[in-house]
Formats: structure tokens, C-alpha cells, sequence
């Protein structure tokens, strides 16, 4: 493998209950992402975030690695990686300070955001994203670049998310057996918003959900700041745990009928057509009709979007109640591996009165347009983010270097002064 420093490489991660995903991506001279390769696997020794097979995971995790690098003929080193489980938890917090030097400067941000940041947190839980939302100053709310302001005191808004320590060691030590290095952390609700939102949607309000296997993560986006982040612990597997309790056959079967009937869409389907299902054991115990199974997918999907439905409207109450804007006009965008079904739509329109629509990755280059799919939302957003990550290590690393140099001609001048 090569690993060529002209050009700019990103590569995201995603280890999720269904599947690991390894996206490999270069970042063009005007700036889009062209992704150049892929390595995925079935997940194995992991589920919701949580590992229970160290080997496997680490197994899987190389399978994916190797083909990322065959495809895109790079040797990867590091990774952004995604982290959803049950224990990631969101807060609002605020960060109060006086302006001393009358008006805001760079360090009084800091300051503010540092003090929001100093909530007590169980022992056992990390801060994985600090997002200032605005600013207020004295009595003007909604500022949104405080800096040279004028005022007495100033007051951060900070949207902060957390995870569990113990976890993320375990996926650490997976990595680390791989010889690979994080480059960053990032929570996989906020790399899916990045891979389907738009910025008018964020500014005009929007609510991402992103239901995969295990867990359904749901991001809310009100004037262009995050409002709220959950994560859901159950999702699309839990549907296919249904069926195959109930009509008493395989998971990996039940899988197969879910996508082959579920995601057919409800007008297709008639009361008449059968479906022929064996036992675990393989043995034909009966034919059921679709509308059971439909009767199944449904019940279980309206049960999901109730509980989203819920989550939504009690951020809209708080923020309501406190003030501030709460319409989410662009509606829900639903994005992640079990959005296909083809019937989602139909549920939705029964619990949401808002606007709806499926997302898919938007602004990305690929040679394989299948990558174009709500099901690589998380890992395509981890390129995003790696993206941003780069443009500011690279300002930084300018600024320091001019300083660098500005610091040397200063010098040289003080010492040649004449007097």
C-alpha cells in the first residue's frame, strides 16, 4: 500500500449492529469528498455499542480495513469512528461570565463554554461533544459570534453529549489490536446529519432519525443549532425479533421475509397472498397471509415512531415554554438501514402532521453510487466531519507558522534597534 502526503485522506469507521463499514476518502481541490474506497462486513461480537466478543470484532473490523485498502490502494493508519449506545445522553447546559475588558474577546468564549462544560457527571461518563448553540449579552439573546460585543456579562448556551468510559475502552482496545488510531470520536447522530441535512433545513428546523439495527438515533436541528440528541436503544432488529416469535422461525429467516415483504409498499400487497414459512427446525408448519406479517412490521413501527413522535414534541414544549423558536418546518428526514421500507412512509403519515422525507447522503463523490444509500448516512458523515477536522487543524497549523515566522522578524528587529 501507499500512502501519498500530497493528497488529503480521511477515513471513517462505523462499527454498528448489523454492519462494519470502512469508508476510505479524498478530499478534491474544490473541496468535495470522492470516495475512493469501501470494506464492509456483517457485525460479529457486538451489539448496540456494546462488545461481547472481543476476537470477532476485532476479526471483522481487519476484514473491512483490508478491503478499504486493496480498493482505494491506501495504507490506513487512523479513523474517525462513530459511537452509538444506550448510553450516550445529551444536556443543555449554560456558561456565565462578566466581560472584563468591556467587550467579548476570544478567551471570554472559553471561559464561558469552559464553565458550562463543569457539570457534575457520574464517574463513569466522558463529554464526547461540547456544541455552542449562541450567546447572549446582558439582555440581547440569539448572538451568534459574540466576539467584540460590548456588555457587562455573558451567558453561553452549550448543547453537550456524553458516553460511558467503560465502553468506549473496549472499543479503544479492539482498534488498538488493529494497529489503527482515532483520530476522532463522533457521535453517529451527529455524522448522519452531516451526510443528509441540509443547512436550510437545520436553519428552518428539522428532526434527523437515523433507525438502523440496534438503535435509532434522533438529532433536532431548530434555527440551525441542536436543540436535542437521544439514542434509542432498540430498532429495526427488534421488528425482525417479532417475527420470528411469532411465527416461531430464524432470526436470519425472519430477517429475509421482513425485507422481501416489508419492504413492498402496502398497496402491492393483498390479503389473499401467502407466505410459506418452515420452523427453526426446518420443518413446514404453515402458510400465514401478508396482511399478518404486515400486521406485525406495523404494530411495531408505530410503536417506535410513537415514541419519537414524543421525544419531539416535548423539545418543542421546553423550548416553547422558555421562549425561544420550537416549529421544526422541514419536517422529519429519516435515514439508516431499516428506512426502506417501503411502508415507513405510510406509518409516518399516521403519527407525524409534519413533512416527510427519506434521506440519502447529499454532496459526495463515489465510483460506486450503491455507497449512495441511507444506510452508509453514519460513515459517510464521519468523512464530513473528518473534513472539518482537517480544514482546522490545517488553519491552525498556518497560523502558527506565521506566527512562527512573525515572532523571528520581531525578534531579529528588537535586537538590531538602534537607539
Amino acid at each position: 500500500m501507499i500512502k501519498e502526503k500530497s493528497k488529503q485522506w480521511i477515513v471513517g469507521l462505523e462499527i454498528g449492529t448489523t454492519k462494519i463499514v470502512t469508508l476510505v476518502g479524498e478530499i478534491l481541490i474544490d473541496g468535495t469528498i470522492n470516495i475512493v474506497g469501501i470494506g464492509q462486513c456483517l457485525s460479529k461480537g457486538i451489539d448496540i455499542g456494546h462488545i461481547n466478543n472481543l476476537q470477532n470484532i476485532v476479526s471483522c473490523i481487519k476484514k473491512t480495513i483490508y478491503e478499504a485498502e486493496i480498493i482505494s490502494k491506501y495504507k490506513i493508519s487512523s479513523i474517525y469512528l462513530s459511537i452509538s449506545n444506550k448510553y450516550i445522553k445529551c444536556k443543555n447546559e449554560i456558561g456565565l461570565i462578566p466581560i472584563k475588558k468591556q467587550e467579548v474577546t476570544k478567551q471570554d468564549i472559553k471561559n464561558a463554554i469552559y464553565i458550562a462544560q463543569c457539570i457534575k457527571l457520574n464517574s463513569d461518563y466522558k463529554i464526547l461533544h461540547t456544541i455552542p448553540k449562541e450567546y447572549s449579552i446582558d439582555k440581547d439573546i440569539g448572538i451568534k459570534n459574540p466576539i467584540g460585543l460590548s456588555g457587562v456579562r455573558m451567558e453561553a448556551q452549550v448543547h453537550l453529549i456524553t458516553y460511558k468510559k467503560n465502553i468506549q475502552k473496549n472499543i479503544s482496545k479492539a482498534l488498538k489490536l488493529c494497529k489503527l488510531k482515532i483520530k476522532k470520536k463522533i457521535f453517529s447522530g451527529l455524522a448522519s446529519s452531516e451526510a443528509v441535512l441540509t443547512l436550510e433545513e437545520k436553519k428552518s428546523g428539522v428532526c434527523m432519525i437515523d433507525i438502523g439495527g440496534g438503535s435509532i438515533e434522533i438529532v433536532i436541528y431548530i434555527n440551525g443549532d441542536i436543540q436535542h440528541s437521544q439514542v434509542i436503544p432498540y430498532a429495526g432488529n427488534i421488528i425482525t425479533h417479532d417475527i420470528a416469535y411469532i411465527f416461531n422461525i430464524s432470526f436470519q429467516k425472519a430477517e429475509k421475509i421482513k425485507i422481501q415483504y416489508g419492504f413492498k409498499k402496502l398497496s402491492s400487497l393483498t390479503a389473499e397472498e401467502l407466505i410459506e414459512i418452515s420452523s427453526i427446525y426446518g420443518i413446514k408448519t404453515k402458510t400465514i397471509q401478508t396482511h399478518l406479517l404486515m400486521q406485525v412490521i406495523e404494530s411495531r413501527y408505530l410503536e417506535l415512531l410513537n415514541i419519537i413522535n414524543n421525544i419531539i414534541i416535548d423539545t418543542q414544549e421546553k423550548l416553547y415554554c422558555s421562549g425561544k423558536p420550537y416549529f421544526i418546518k422541514s419536517g422529519l428526514v429519516f435515514t439508516g438501514g431499516s428506512v426502506q421500507t417501503k411502508s415507513l412512509y405510510y406509518f409516518s403519515k399516521k403519527v407525524f402532521n409534519l413533512p416527510i422525507r427519506i434521506g440519502k447522503p447529499i454532496n459526495i463523490n463515489t465510483y460506486n453510487k450503491h455507497i449512495i444509500n441511507p444506510s452508509y448516512a453514519t460513515v459517510i458523515g464521519l468523512l464530513k466531519y473528518g473534513k472539518q477536522f482537517n480544514n482546522k487543524k490545517k488553519n491552525i497549523n498556518k497560523k502558527n507558522k506565521f506566527q512562527k515566522w512573525f515572532n523571528i522578524f520581531k525578534n531579529f528587529f528588537i535586537k538590531n534597534k538602534k537607539y
